[in-house]
């Protein structure tokens, strides 16, 4: 098979910032979910406003003077904030950036009748890209998933969002019990009637801590086996490919030119600033300078506390030493199609691939047909791509 064709490598990584910001509060929690998702009966929308702002003052004096490439909004369900919220957190970044001539603003919802009407003033704030937690299209799947709107209020949420928002995107997870390559194809294809250039499509894992993991161990849910979660991935892969929009990275598909700008800048090693509980942040551009890891106060309440006693809700700061960092960038950046170009990885490592991974590590898995290497990048090849995990732990070893 012939190498794919790379990601233009506009390479948000080298000179624009990527703002995250997270709000923790749910509905209810999804039984698959172990993201950093609250339920609170009531949430004090000015404190979290004042709080949200004041910890973006002190994150953006910490990093001055950059260009803004992308405001994500991410959650929890960040479409329960008040639209006043989002467009004073956007007018704030503007001040303290610049703002990138293409800065893309993303905001996180779900497709309930309560937050598509506030779609307008969203996009009124500045949000011009809308991701959509549809999660499925079978309403069967829906109710095992925990979600709260059925089918047709998600396909309604998409319409009436590809009517305000310049550009839409959502996602889908598979890999659901019981669920055959039939069905799966013939839901992918209902997607990709409603997609607007860019799908998100997860397979379902078991993670610790969620209401799925519990009900997992006791033997009461099982999930497609190995072979049939393979046959599952490969099946959308080819789909996606033949309708145009390929995987960009493992779970991303898009057309060219509708990739998601923001998760770009992390899977590509660049900079952004995480404010909210949990979220994390990185500076340091490139090899020779510093790169340093921030990471907030997960708890809500203690974040909240936190800020409004110091200016922010930083619990830890941590610079990474070059071992470190170059593992992050390995990882994150084999997750994309295009893989680790030569070059970015000699500005962000001051290392050349071959150097970096000693030939007793690299040559196995380049044998196998797991990774591919030549005269421009090393990637994963689709064989890697399933077992990426497995893949980056030989070549990562210190063994």
């Amino acid at each position: 098979m012939s190498a794919p064709a790379p990601v233009p490598e506009t390479d948000a990584s080298d000179d624009r910032l990527a703002l995250y910001i997270h709000w923790p509060f749910c509905r209810a929690k999804c039984p698959y979910c172990d993201f950093n998702s609250h339920v609170r009966d009531a949430v004090p929308e000015t404190r979290w406003q004042n709080a949200l702002l004041a910890a973006l003052d002190h994150a953006a004096g910490e990093m001055p003077g950059r260009a803004l490439g992308s405001i994500f909004f991410g959650g929890g369900t960040p479409s329960r904030m008040a639209p006043e919220t989002v467009a004073r957190l956007i007018a704030k970044a503007k001040a303290h950036w610049r703002a990138d001539a293409g800065l893309e603003i993303t905001l996180e919802a779900n497709p309930t009748s309560a937050e598509t009407a506030r779609f307008e003033a969203f996009a009124a704030a500045g949000v011009n890209r809308l991701s959509l937690g549809v999660q499925a299209l079978r309403d069967e799947s829906l109710r095992f998933l925990g979600r709260e709107h059925d089918a047709k209020t998600a396909c309604d949420a998409l319409a009436d969002a590809r009517k305000i928002f310049p550009r839409v995107t959502f996602d889908l997870i598979y890999g659901r019990p019981e669920q055959n390559i039939r069905d799966w194809q013939d839901e992918l294809d209902e997607a990709l009637a409603l997609a607007d250039g860019h799908l998100s499509l997860y397979q379902l894992t078991i993670e610790p801590g969620t209401a799925f993991f519990q009900l997992h161990r006791q033997g009461t849910l099982q999930l497609p086996g190995e072979a049939a979660g393979a046959a599952l991935y490969e099946a959308t892969q080819a789909r996606l490919q033949a309708a145009g929009m390929p995987a960009y990275e493992i779970s991303n598909h898009a057309r060219s030119g509708d990739e998601c700008r923001h998760n770009l800048t992390y899977w590509q090693g660049g900079e952004y600033v995480g404010i909210g509980p949990g979220a994390h942040g990185r500076s340091g551009r490139n090899a020779g300078e510093e790169r340093r890891a921030t990471r907030d106060i997960r708890l809500p309440e203690r974040w909240l506390e936190k800020v409004e006693d110091a200016g922010h809700g930083r619990e830890a700061v941590e610079r990474l030493d070059p071992e470190t960092r170059l593992a992050e960038f390995t990882m994150m950046g084999l997750r994309l199609r295009e893989g680790l170009s030569r070059d970015r990885f000699r500005r962000k490592t001051g290392l050349e691939i071959e150097a970096a991974f000693p030939s007793e590590r690299l040559a196995p898995l380049l044998a196998a047909d797991f990774l591919a290497l030549d005269a421009t990048r090393l990637r994963a090849t689709p064989r890697g791509q399933l077992r990426l995990n497995a893949v980056l732990e030989n070549l990562l070893s210190r063994v």
